[in-house]
């Protein structure tokens, strides 16, 4: 059913579901466009309007090839709408979904469009702040790789909503200095493309998987586990730019010349054959049960080690995936909880990862029998050493001689 957004727009299909919106086939006076509707509750504010109406300049501004443009800012009643370039093709995440993992030439030649686009966007004070694979279209002709909804996180993404120290980000591909609470800096962006780029070539992401807080945790805590079978330039490239400080990160510009340069080397290289690590079983982190004293008092602080989420939205980035996560930067004690060493280390087929639930499993019941055998050992000697003693077990007792008084 045909929707009009503004004087100029019909909307005419919905082409997919975000996390701050919804995404239309629309036509516009030069042709066929995409118009992101975003959620009501964010047209519904008048502030938040207010500062897309002072970005629409600088969205408008941002030409690149590998940027999917922004024609258009509508803004007309309940609706707010990015009118954008319409993309024949899919996004990175549907690839994901049906190919699992990209050969590592596909991989990195994606990965450096990307790094052209973001090296466009610093370079004129852009951040993106939300790359990851449902931000990253595939053109349908040309396979090349565009990036999409520059400026919508930052937009939607300021203290008053929600009170300061939050801040909107994809659990899996949050830079450290974002969970730790500093601002983001082109830096975020370079570490969410290299947590992408390692999706493509392993299938999953570095520090994923279990409760968002506890993959927030690892972002800060945890070293990323090397992947076997690829150049080692290739890797150290990885590992560079997910290092923990932001300033030992590559800028894009490099990024992307290095990645090019590192593509006639990977020619022939098959996809990996790695097992993604076994699903984290941890509980969501506990809060600390809170009895409200008589009287006015403020609420204590949640258990250590918790890192409350609440979720922007309950509007998947796709049908069954839901990423898009506000999220209260967690204090320094609740950063210490966790643990220190190598996340979601590849395994070879069938081996378990240190420290997964099964191999847990496997460490106690590896315990409990050398703790029987002890135990029965303990029993052979004593009883040995009772016979030792006493003789023939067969003989009867000596008799005790009792004194009278």
């Amino acid at each position: 059913m045909a929707r009009k957004i503004g004087s100029r727009y019909t909307a005419h299909q919905i082409l997919g579901r975000g996390s701050a919106g919804t995404v239309w086939l629309g036509e516009g006076p030069d042709g066929p466009v995409a118009i992101k509707l975003l959620r009501e509750d964010l047209a519904s504010d008048q502030e938040l309007v207010g500062r897309f109406v002072q970005e629409r300049a600088a969205l408008v501004s941002l030409d690149h090839p590998r940027v999917v443009g922004v024609r258009d800012l509508v803004v007309d009643g309940n609706d707010l709408a990015l009118v954008m370039d319409l993309i024949r093709g899919t996004d990175l995440r549907t690839l994901l979904d049906r190919e699992r993992r990209l050969t590592p030439s596909d991989a990195v030649a994606l990965a450096a469009d990307i790094a052209d686009a973001l090296a466009a966007a610093h370079t004129a004070g852009y951040v993106h702040r939300d790359v990851k694979p449902e931000n990253i279209l595939l053109d349908g002709d040309t396979r090349r790789a565009l990036l999409t909804d520059f400026g919508v996180a930052k937009l939607i993404d300021e203290p008053r909503r929600g009170g300061a120290g939050r801040v909107v980000g994809t659990p899996d591909y949050v830079a450290p200095e974002i969970v730790e609470g500093l601002p983001p800096r082109a830096s975020v962006d370079i570490y969410a493309l290299a947590t992408v780029l390692y999706e493509l070539l392993a299938g999953f992401t570095p520090f994923g998987g279990g409760h968002p807080g506890a993959v927030l945790r690892r972002h800060v805590t945890e070293r990323v586990a090397p992947l076997p079978g690829i150049p080692d330039e290739l890797w150290q490239l990885i590992h560079q730019c997910l290092a923990k400080a932001p300033a030992s990160r590559l800028r894009a510009m490099e990024v992307g010349a290095r990645l090019r340069d590192l593509l006639p080397s990977l020619a022939g290289y098959p996809a990996l054959e790695i097992d993604e690590p076994e699903p984290e079983t941890e509980p969501e982190p506990p809060y600390a049960p809170y009895v409200a004293p008589a009287g006015p008092q403020q609420p204590q602080p949640p258990f250590r080690g918790a890192i409350p989420l609440v979720r922007a939205s309950t509007a998947p980035d796709s049908a069954n995936r839901e990423t898009h996560t506000s999220m209260r930067v967690p204090g320094a004690d609740e950063l210490a909880g966790g643990a220190h060493g190598t996340a979601r280390a590849p395994r070879a087929p069938g081996q378990r990862r240190a420290g997964s639930a099964r191999h847990r499993a496997a460490e106690r019941r590896r315990r409990m029998k050398l703790a029987a055998a002890g135990t029965a050992a303990a029993v052979a000697l004593g009883v040995g050493g009772w016979l030792a003693l006493t003789g023939d077990p067969d003989d009867p007792p000596p008799a005790v001689e009792q004194s009278t008084p």
